[in-house]
């Protein structure tokens, strides 16, 4: 085994299946690479080494199983606020350390798919902070230059992912947690709508904005981890042209640093020449919400979470900002919580506006980054600048996937996120897979390559299945009608034979009429067409009575919408169920 092993995780699963590599192995390089990283200050605690061997050696006894647990074999990291059965839940404070009785739902899903928890990853105190040094176990090491910090709250999680140490691993978002820590290791953080994946089993921060995250080399390694944590819902694909919402010159802040104000810049001209067109937004009702979190009565919610137990813990046990930000919330009242509501749903009505018809919205992550020494001297400020682009999504229960997108002169990397709609993360992570192949990088610090084409996502869109059997049909004169509204060929069938068809009077040159009629009736050739759902209700308005839409058997036994007629409209029609279908009858006009 060399240090040239790709830990990705469809490099690794094609390893497996081809025979070539064992899980034994594969933790045998991962216990080495964590000793030669040294003292990285990415761990708060580790599964033994010699149970972790025990596990590996579980999973190749059960190499017959591969086809069905997805993550086999593929090793992970664990953000230190979220339970792993045997290792102590410390939220990054000694003092709060407590045993869990079982592991959180994520981590059960992605253990019964096959993967193996590797140990529990440093954090911002009880994730309080996008900064990454918060720690009294230190700073997780930046692989890209020491003395710049990894990015927080989840920067343990981002530096092991970033440094090879594993194939992905778990974070969490709140305020940007699961996307900072991605632009300044130059990895994927996928930040999935609010309540998609199950907080079970973790220490909340803000328990009404909380969200699970993950972190990967490639779209498609994030997109294999989230079929196990939660059924991503149908959202319309993101095509080949597309708009998507820049910032305007007035609202681009990157604190003077204009090496990340140039490669936004350069983003937005990758997306341009990948088919987009942008479109400048009013980013004032983005900053206003994001504002809220931290000068808003959303302080308060997180001292409700945690805000007891830091004013009985002993002082050194507790960060100073940390502790300064948790009790902050003691400051509001009731009053403040409901005019804080009121705000936000005024900036919430406004963003709305902003981004609609938009396929995404292309921020730069962070508008820059800080060293370690920076944020000694600026603990707050700096903190809050670069919550600047991040901190207004889960108030709007959007979803957001954080992409590399190059590096400043000095070699320190520069990210971009996509926020899209609720509940688009496969439109998100699919067109992310898109952006890694037009703009190759390197994944993260390591010398892992990007999945093959075939493992890209592939967006889920929510689509309907309408059977047509006349005009509609490949060809005839109203097919148009469905192609206009992004409608595709889905099958050629036949009904049950159950139906009888009629030519009714009206053109052109007739109309069918479709009706079920049971023992009495025949086997009808048809089409399936897909409609996006939300043509349908413009097709609708197209049909005539007495056409409408119901349910047609199919000769394999499935049900689908499509034509039917209302019988009374065919007394006096011709009857020509015995020709089998629309196209015949036509044939026989022709003659």
């Amino acid at each position: 085994m060399t240090a040239l092993l790709d830990l990705g995780l469809h490099a690794l699963r094609s390893a497996y299946c081809a025979g070539a590599l064992d899980v034994q192995q594969v933790v045998e390089e991962v216990l080495k690479r964590i000793a030669q990283s040294g003292d990285d200050k990415v761990w708060i605690s580790r599964v033994p080494d010699v149970a972790l061997r025990a596990e590996a050696a579980k999973l190749d006894a059960r190499r017959g199983d591969i086809a069905r647990l997805p993550l086999y074999g593929a090793p992970f990291a664990v953000k230190d606020n979220i339970d792993v059965l045997g290792l102590a839940t410390t939220a990054a404070c000694p003092g709060f350390a407590y045993q869990p009785q079982k592991s959180a739902e994520v981590v059960r899903l992605l253990v019964e798919a096959g993967a193996v928890v590797v140990g529990k990853t440093n954090l911002d105190q009880f994730a309080t902070g996008l900064v990454g040094v918060r720690s009294p176990y230190g700073v997780s090491r930046n692989p890209f230059d020491a003395s710049f910090i990894p990015g927080g709250s989840s920067s343990g999680s981002a530096v092991a992912v970033a440094a090879g140490l594993v194939s992905f691993s778990l974070g969490t978002d709140t305020a940007g947690s699961g996307r900072v820590p991605a632009a300044f290791n130059n990895i994927v953080g996928l930040k999935p709508t609010l309540g998609l994946i199950s907080n079970e089993g973790s220490v909340p921060a803000c328990r009404s904005l909380d969200c699970m995250s993950v972190f990967a080399l490639s779209c498609a390694d994030a997109d294999a981890v989230l079929k196990v944590l939660a059924e991503p819902r149908a959202t319309p694909a993101i095509g080949e042209d597309f708009r998507f919402g820049v910032l305007a010159a007035r609202d681009a802040e990157f604190f003077g640093d204009e090496a990340y104000a140039a490669l936004y810049a350069q983003a937005i001209g990758r997306l341009k020449a990948m088919g987009g067109t942008p479109v400048e937004i009013d980013y004032t009702p983005f900053l206003g919400a994001a504002q809220l979190l931290y000068s808003g009565p959303w302080v308060a919610e997180r001292t409700a979470a945690i805000g007891a137990f830091i004013e009985g813990a002993p002082e050194a046990d507790i960060w100073p900002a940390t502790r300064e930000i948790i009790l902050r919330g003691r400051k509001y009242s009731a009053v403040d919580a409901f005019e804080g509501q009121y705000k936000l749903a005024a900036f919430r009505a406004r963003a709305e506006a902003e981004s609609k018809d938009l396929a995404f919205l292309m921020l730069p992550t962070a508008g820059t980054i800080y060293r370690t020494a920076d944020i000694e001297r600026e603990p707050m400020r700096y903190n809050i600048n670069l919550g600047h682009y991040t901190n207004f999504v889960n108030f709007f229960g959007l979803s957001a996937l954080a992409l590399p997108a190059g590096f400043r002169p000095d070699g320190l990397p520069f990210g971009i996120s996509l926020i899209g709609r609720p509940h688009g993360e496969r439109a998100l992570l699919a067109f992310g897979a898109r952006w890694q192949r037009a703009m190759p990088l390197p994944l993260g610090k390591t010398t892992s390559f990007l999945p093959p084409t075939d493992a890209d996502p592939v967006a889920i869109e929510d689509r309907l299945a309408i059977a047509v059997v006349g005009a509609h049909m490949s060809g005839l004169p109203l097919n148009r009608q469905l192609v206009e509204l992004g409608g595709r060929l889905e099958s050629e069938v036949k009904t049950a034979p159950h139906y009888r068809l009629y030519a009714l009077p009206g053109g052109p040159p007739h109309r069918p009429g479709l009706v079920r009629a049971g023992e009495n009736g025949g086997a009808i050739e048809l089409e399936v067409w897909s409609l996006p759902a939300a043509a349908v209700g413009a097709f609708l308005r197209k049909i005539p009575a007495p056409l409408g839409l119901g349910t047609v058997s199919l000769a394999d036994g499935s049900d689908v919408t499509g034509f039917l007629c209302e019988s009374h409209a065919t007394a006096g029609a011709r009857d020509i169920t015995a020709l089998g279908g629309w196209r015949a009858y036509l044939k026989t006009l022709a003659v």
